[in-house]
């Protein structure tokens, strides 16, 4: 299992080693910033809700995220309980803010990809291909940083869409 896990080491080392610089640094802290306390998701479920024609994208995307809040911060996190890269990694600099909670799976790309998953099954692919860019930006930004193992944001992006999905059956949203 450790052989498993040896990969994401030398991917975080890669990353510190070879392509952190102090331009990059910045623009994935902002990147990483966007999802802060879910605010780019929860921004865009609120910006859904308030046009007609996407309301119920927008009630889909906001049952995506509650399910996606639940099962990463309330089960998922404190049942696995995985540390931190940071912590297990002497040699790896965390370029954020120390988050209090478990690693696995990333809460910011979980919430990114629960709300970009359902814009992708609902929405034009004009709009449902970028927000899985942003998503997929997010998670990256979640390893440069030095805050999550590849596998967290693995399991992130996992729930996320596994809770879109889910979100998408409940509401009855049609497949664009």
């Amino acid at each position: 299992m450790e052989s498993f896990f040896e990969w994401e080491y030398r991917l975080l080392m890669f990353l510190q080693n070879s392509i952190r610089g102090p331009v990059q640094n910045k623009i994935m802290w902002c990147i990483t910033s966007l999802e802060n306390a879910g605010f780019l998701s929860i921004a865009a479920c609120l910006a859904l809700l308030l046009q007609p024609r996407y309301r119920r994208v927008g009630q889909a995307a906001t049952v995506s995220m509650i399910l996606e809040f639940m099962l990463v911060n309330l089960v998922l996190k404190n049942w696995i309980a995985r540390v931190r890269p940071y912590h297990l990694l002497e040699d790896l600099i965390l370029l954020a803010r120390e988050p209090m909670d478990y690693s696995f799976p990333s809460g910011h790309t979980g919430a990114a990809f629960a709300v970009a998953s359902v814009m992708f099954i609902g929405m034009p692919k004009q709009i449902g291909i970028p927000a899985l860019l942003v998503a997929t930006l997010i998670g990256f930004s979640r390893i440069y940083l030095g805050v999550h193992f590849p596998t967290d944001v693995l399991g992130g992006v996992i729930v996320g869409c596994l809770t879109g999905f889910v979100a998408w059956k409940l509401t009855g949203l049609k497949f664009r």
